[in-house]
């Protein structure tokens, strides 16, 4: 069985939409991941069973996206050493703001690479490009990631813009 590159955890089904442009991502790479809906707060067991099992299948990156201050990312990135990326997700009355701070707003210690507001598909990325480090031992690949996802996207607006 291939080694999984990545786990993508989401607070909620409601997630999906979003967090799936981190799994397009992953895909375009040819990173296997494995994916759930699990709360730290609801769930907290299950996230630690999530994670060891993950860890054990060769998992070196975790995506956790989750809305309003529910800050899964924070809370796994105290359950694992692997890098954590969180993703804040849009949403309730202050429109993913708290989300951002909450995931932003990590002690000494305990890292979260966070990024923009339903911002998964950068999570793909970023994953993307930690992943070719761990499995392949050398710098950066992310000027493959720039041909390959960023540049492509940038064409795309860049054309939809034009009159």
């Amino acid at each position: 069985m291939k080694k999984l590159g990545c786990a993508i955890l989401m607070g909620s089904d409601s997630d999906l939409p979003v967090m799936k442009q981190a799994a397009d991502m992953l895909d375009s790479f040819g990173i296997s991941y494995r994916m759930t809906v699990a709360s730290a707060h609801r769930s907290p067991e299950y996230v630690k069973e999530f994670l060891r099992e993950a860890e054990k299948d060769g998992v070196r990156v975790i995506i956790a996206g989750a809305g309003m201050a529910a800050h899964l990312a924070g809370a796994i990135a105290g359950m694992t050493t692997k890098p954590v990326i969180g993703v804040p997700l849009g949403g309730g009355a202050l429109k993913g703001m708290d989300a951002l701070l909450s995931t932003a707003q990590m002690p000494p210690g305990v890292p979260v690479a966070t990024m923009a507001i339903d911002g998964a598909a950068n999570a793909g990325v970023l994953a993307a490009d930690r992943e070719s480090q761990e499995a392949f031992g050398h710098g950066s690949a992310m000027a493959q990631v720039y041909s390959h996802a960023i540049m492509p996207l940038a064409s795309a607006r860049d054309r939809a813009t034009q009159v």
